[in-house]
């Protein structure tokens, strides 16, 4: 054997990596958006009935943003950032955040599986509420966790502009 053959021989010990999608990240992987990379330090699937969505806790140094995706007539992808905006049940009709109405879109409940950072919550049954602004550009999610309802603010984005890289098999 020639030290070229030994330099390029395959390594059967590691199977290829699974190439990734907005609807199989996985907690290690790295998403590049707005060409910052973030770490993938938690991911949480929410389950009502037959239908799934995800969020994934991205990290950036000490920035943390939230990446959701979900495949309803096509793929929907938001970026989200927690906010603090003190609302109690049963959830408002419409709220206003920075001078903005949002109007109540849908609610329900799902029951969550969490993994990396979120794996604490498995098992957990969530009411939650979404909400838009009128141009429907912006959104704003309730989600209520027992006792304390966490709000995050959000929009829209397309595919194209997340880059997903494996961070393992």
């Amino acid at each position: 054997m020639g030290l070229f053959s030994k330099l390029f021989k395959k390594n059967e010990s590691n199977p290829p990596i699974k190439e990734r999608s907005a609807l199989s990240i996985e907690v290690g992987d790295i998403i590049t958006y707005e060409l910052v990379d973030y770490e993938v330090v938690g991911k949480i699937i929410y389950r009502q009935d037959s239908y799934e969505w995800f969020g994934y806790q991205l990290l950036e140094g000490k920035n943390i943003i939230w990446l959701s995706a979900e495949m309803d007539d096509e793929l929907e992808l938001g970026i989200y950032q927690t906010i603090n905006l003190p609302v109690n049940q049963p959830f408002p009709k419409q709220l206003t955040y920075q001078d903005n109405i949002y109007y109540l879109d849908e609610t329900g409940e799902a029951r969550v599986v969490g993994e990396g950072r979120s794996k604490n919550i498995n098992g957990r049954q969530i009411t939650y509420a979404e909400y838009y602004d009128e141009a429907e550009e912006h959104f704003i999610s309730l989600e209520e966790w027992g006792s304390e309802i966490e709000a995050s603010f959000g929009y829209a984005i397309e595919p194209y502009e997340i880059k997903i890289i494996a961070g393992s098999i």
